[in-house]
C-alpha cells in the first residue's frame, strides 16, 4: 500500500510585530536602548559624585576610624574596671580622664621645649653652622669623597638658604599655613577625643544595632566574628601603645644619659613612631640619630648603636610577649598596610591601617575560608 508522506510545514520568516498605530517594534527597541544608556550614564555620574564626596570627607572618615580604634583599644580597660564592681559610666569617665591627662601633660611638656629649642637655634644659628663645618664628621666625609671643601660649601649654601625668612616661609607654606596646620591639628585631636568618648559609651549598642542588618539565621556567627574582631583589634591597639610607651621611656632615660638635645621631645618622637609597626621604630631611630648630630657625632653614634640593639630586643623579646594575644599580621602585609595608610592619611592613616588589616585577616579566616571548605 502506498503511504502518504506527511506534508512539509514551511516555516515563514518572523514578521515584525506591528503596534496599533502601524509601527513595528524597531523604534521601541531603539528607545529602550536609549533609556538603558541614559540610566547607565546617570549611574556613572552618581558614582563619580560619590567618589568626590568620599575624597572630600577623607579627613572626617579618618577621624571616625581613628576614634573607633581608640575606643576599641580602651574598651578592654573599661571591661577590666567593670569586673572590679565599677559601673561602666564611671569606668569610662576614669579612663577618659587619664587619657586626657596624659594628652595635656605631653603637650605641656613638649610645647615649651619646642619653643625653647627653636629660640636657641635661631639665636645661635651661625655658631651651629660653624661647628658643623669644622666637625670631624665633615672632615671624614671630605676625605672619603676627595672633593676638597665641597661638603663645607654645600653646608654654607644650605645654611644661607635656610637663613632667608622668605625661603623658610616658602618651605613651610607660609606663617598662615603653619598656623592653620597647628590649629587644624588641635581641632582634629579634639574631634577624635569626643568621638572616642561617644564610641566608648555606646560600643555595646553599636554592636547590637549592626547585628540587625544581618539575617536572623546568621546573627550568631556574626556576633562571634564581630566580638573576635573588636577584641583582637583592642588588644592590638593596647599592645602597640605599650610597645611605644616602653620605647619612649627607655629613650628618655638613655638620651638623657648621653646628653642628647631635647631628650623629652626625642622620646616623644620615639613613642609616636613606635605606634607604626615594623617601619615606625627604625624611622624614629634614624630621625633621632640625625638630630643627635647637633650635640656631637659621638652622641649620634651612641644613639644609633642603642636603637640597633633595642630593635632586636623589641623584635625578638618584647613584641612576641606583648602581642601574643593579638591577631598575627604577616610582615609583608604590615608594610603594605602601613605604606598605603600613610599615603592616604599620613601618620594617622598608618596607625589605622594595621588594625584594619588585622580585621580583614580575621574575616578571611573565620568567614571566607570556612565557606570555601564547605563547598
Amino acid at each position: 500500500m502506498w503511504r502518504r508522506r506527511p506534508s512539509r510545514v514551511i516555516e515563514e520568516p518572523p514578521v515584525a510585530e506591528v503596534t496599533t498605530d502601524g509601527d513595528s517594534r524597531g523604534p521601541e527597541l531603539k528607545i529602550r536602548a536609549f533609556r538603558i544608556g541614559f540610566v547607565g550614564a546617570l549611574g556613572v555620574l552618581l558614582a563619580v559624585l560619590l567618589g568626590s564626596i568620599v575624597g572630600q570627607l577623607g579627613t572626617v572618615i579618618l577621624y571616625v576610624a581613628l576614634a573607633l580604634f581608640l575606643a576599641l583599644g580602651l574598651d578592654p580597660v573599661v571591661s577590666w574596671l567593670q569586673r572590679h564592681d565599677i559601673p561602666r559610666w564611671l569606668a569610662i569617665l576614669l579612663v577618659f580622664v587619664v587619657v586626657i591627662g596624659l594628652f595635656v601633660g605631653l603637650i605641656a611638656a613638649i610645647v615649651p621645649i619646642v619653643i625653647e629649642q627653636t629660640t636657641i637655634i635661631v639665636g645661635d644659628w651661625d655658631a651651629i653652622v660653624e661647628n658643623v663645618r669644622n666637625s670631624d664628621f665633615v672632615a671624614w666625609l671630605n676625605s672619603l669623597t676627595g672633593t676638597g671643601d665641597a661638603i663645607k660649601d654645600a653646608i654654607d649654601s644650605v645654611s644661607e638658604w635656610l637663613a632667608d625668612p622668605a625661603n623658610l616661609g616658602a618651605l613651610g607654606g607660609g606663617i598662615l599655613a603653619v598656623g592653620a596646620g597647628i590649629a587644624g591639628g588641635f581641632t582634629g585631636a579634639t574631634i577624635v577625643l569626643i568621638l572616642t568618648l561617644y564610641f566608648l559609651a555606646s560600643l555595646d549598642a553599636m554592636k547590637r544595632y549592626s547585628a540587625r542588618f544581618v539575617p536572623a539565621t546568621s546573627r550568631t556567627g556574626y556576633r562571634d566574628v564581630s566580638e573576635e574582631i573588636t577584641g583582637s583589634v583592642g588588644r592590638y591597639v593596647i599592645g602597640q601603645v605599650s610597645l611605644g610607651a616602653i620605647n619612649g621611656v627607655l629613650s628618655l632615660i638613655y638620651l638623657t644619659i648621653i646628653g642628647a638635645p631635647a631628650p623629652i621631645l626625642l622620646a616623644f618622637i620615639a613613642f609616636l613612631f613606635s605606634l607604626v609597626p615594623l617601619v615606625g621604630t627604625i624611622t624614629g631611630a634614624i630621625i633621632i640619630s640625625l638630630v643627635c648630630f647637633a650635640a656631637s657625632p659621638a652622641t649620634a653614634l651612641a644613639a644609633a648603636i642603642y636603637y640597633l640593639i633595642y630593635m632586636q630586643v623589641e623584635a625578638y623579646v618584647l613584641s612576641p610577649r606583648i602581642m601574643s594575644r593579638a591577631v598575627a599580621v604577616p610582615g609583608a602585609l604590615v608594610v603594605i598596610a602601613a605604606v598605603a595608610g600613610g599615603t592616604l592619611g599620613g601618620v594617622l592613616g598608618a596607625l589605622v591601617a594595621i588594625p584594619v588589616a588585622a580585621s580583614l585577616i580575621i574575616i578571611v579566616e573565620k568567614v571566607v575560608f570556612p565557606r570555601q571548605d564547605a563547598i
